[in-house]
């Protein structure tokens, strides 16, 4: 009996048997062979002369099929999912959506293309670090299918993604010339068939099937009827450490009937499914553990005219999960940073300055109140608490904020003047931790600040007596609205004597920038006594 490790719990203890024999497909057989190395097969008496048994089997990480949620004992056109319920489309509905979509609706195919290939994009980049899963292959075919692919792998370079294509059978349309332009001004390879390796995982991450939509029927012709297989027989790949390889596929696993299915049993098993417009029937038959729906484009008109029940998108997002999200070990989850090189004969020797520098960066990238810290304080008799309140100023004096003088930081701070700050930007792969000595600003200084916050700012400083108890939420809004008219006219309101700023005068700060394998970088600041003097000292800490 064979014995196969699993990964999938993160234990060195854990072992799964595996049957001697696998019976497996002839359509897939030879590129099960060239991938496992397996070479002689024999035909099985105990079943069909097309299937074949395999005796050495490589396989995926069990944990692969540990996070694929359980199939459904039954399917309907309506399926629950969770408190979800999901409509799915026959071919003959998709077809007539599309032709409302660009006929009386007014969409053009190049529209409807760009919204669908951001969000096959989008759908990656919610489940799959550009950081791990960095190459990644698009296999297009020559329909609209292809040219979501074509697309989407525009999106994914920009997103940070290493990208490929294989766009085997190319047309002359101008939509498609345009793209391909487009991918080629960017520097993107395409490969050809013969370019890619049998196994594909062999040198991508990623493999995203865009090869044929839903209008496809008939069986595949060359040379996809190869690349399916090619992707097929990932199926039964051995990812031997682990990894989050990953095969794609867009609104249809190719080679599905677009209704019944994968209808032979040994076509693509995606991991992921992104569906566009609206899930077609077949998606009912995926068991992989990420489906997302795209296509952010769909009106109330086409919703009531076939009865759609689709989930709502989050926020601004051009994707959405079907069903609940696949369990998680939280002991395998990992991010594998990369990172320029941080350097102490880069840093400035002002920790300050170096700050400034980092935050302006978090600034321009986009990143969400990039000036949240969180702060940790002590109570005199040791008991910490952190919470996380916002930068409001920095300079050569230190860091500052704002809060109420009777909460529980307050408190610890009156027993206690010293704290810590870290800041966490976490798409730089950045931290800052800050300690050091807190006192109180002056009076003019809170003053100014308040005045300068939004008037609603204002009021609810004053009628919050914050980390006091409330007997109901209720009480907070009757006080708020009667502060609110008692200054209707606009006058002045005037700042709480228990509102006030802190600052932080750092002895300590510590730069941390996240690398490979662990190797991260720590450059720490300390302020040191030299002749006298204060001075930053600078030394790289190990990680």
């Amino acid at each position: 009996m064979q014995i196969l490790r699993s990964r999938a719990l993160g234990s060195a203890s854990s072992w799964l048997p595996l049957a001697t024999k696998l019976f497996i497909p002839q359509s897939t057989a030879s590129a099960v062979a060239a991938a496992t190395g397996v070479s002689s097969w024999a035909p099985s008496p105990e079943l069909p002369n097309h299937y074949f048994p395999l005796s050495i089997v490589r396989r995926r990480p069990y944990s692969s099929f540990l996070r694929s949620p359980p199939l459904r004992r039954r399917f309907s056109p309506l399926v629950g999912m969770g408190e979800e319920r999901i409509s799915y489309l026959s071919q003959r509905e998709a077809a007539e959506i599309d032709g409302i979509l660009m006929g009386s609706l007014g969409f053009s195919v190049d529209q409807l293309m760009e919204l669908a290939g951001l969000s096959v994009a989008s759908s990656i980049a919610e489940v799959y670090s550009s950081n791990d899963n960095c190459r990644i292959l698009v296999l297009c075919g020559p329909g609209n299918n292809g040219g979501d692919g074509l697309v989407a792998a525009r999106h994914l370079y920009h997103f940070g993604y290493q990208t490929c294509i294989c766009y085997p059978k190319r047309t002359d349309k101008p939509l498609y010339s345009g793209l391909v332009t487009q991918l080629e001004s960017l520097s993107i390879p395409f490969l050809s068939v013969e370019d890619l390796p049998q196994n594909l995982f062999d040198k991508f991450d990623i493999i995203i099937d865009a090869i044929f939509g839903f209008s496809f029927h008939g069986a595949p012709r060359p040379p996809f009827d190869d690349l399916i297989g090619r992707i097929a027989s990932l199926n039964y790949i051995d990812i031997e450490t682990q990894s989050s390889h990953a095969v794609i596929s867009v609104d249809i696993p190719s080679g599905w009937h677009v209704e019944e299915g994968d209808i032979s049993g040994d076509g693509i098993k995606p991991d992921m499914l992104v569906s566009l417009t609206a899930p077609k029937l077949c998606a009912r038959k995926f068991t992989g553990p990420h489906h997302f729906l795209g296509g952010r484009f769909v009106p109330p008109s086409i919703k009531d005219k076939f009865g759609l029940q689709l989930p709502p998108y989050p926020g601004a997002s051009m994707c959405v999960r079907i069903g609940k999200p696949p369990s998680v070990v939280i002991s395998a989850l990992r991010e594998n940073y990369v990172s320029p090189e941080f350097l102490e004969n880069e840093v400035s020797a002002d920790p300050i300055d170096q700050f400034t520098k980092w935050f302006d960066e978090a600034v321009a990238a986009g990143l969400r109140e990039p000036n949240a810290m969180a702060l940790s304080t002590s109570s005199k008799d040791g008991k910490i608490s952190s919470r996380i309140v916002l930068l409001k100023g920095v300079d050569k004096e230190g860091f500052v904020w704002y809060t109420n003088y009777g909460s529980r930081k307050a408190q610890d701070l009156s027993e206690n003047p010293f704290a810590a700050l870290l800041f966490h930007w976490n798409s730089l792969n950045r931290q800052v931790r800050v300690e050091g000595s807190v006192g109180k600003v002056s009076f003019e200084e809170s003053d100014k600040y308040f005045h300068s916050r939004p008037r609603g700012s204002q009021l609810g400083a004053v009628v919050s007596k914050q980390s006091t108890p409330l007997t109901g939420r209720d009480v907070l809004h009757d006080a708020y609205r009667e502060l609110d008219a008692k200054y209707a006219d606009g006058g002045v309101i005037p700042k709480p004597d228990y509102w006030g700023g802190y600052r932080l005068k750092p002895n300590l700060v510590e730069f941390w920038q996240g690398q490979t394998s662990r190797l991260h970088d720590r450059i720490q600041y300390s302020l040191k006594e030299v002749e006298g003097k204060n001075s930053w000292h600078i030394v790289r800490l190990a990680p």
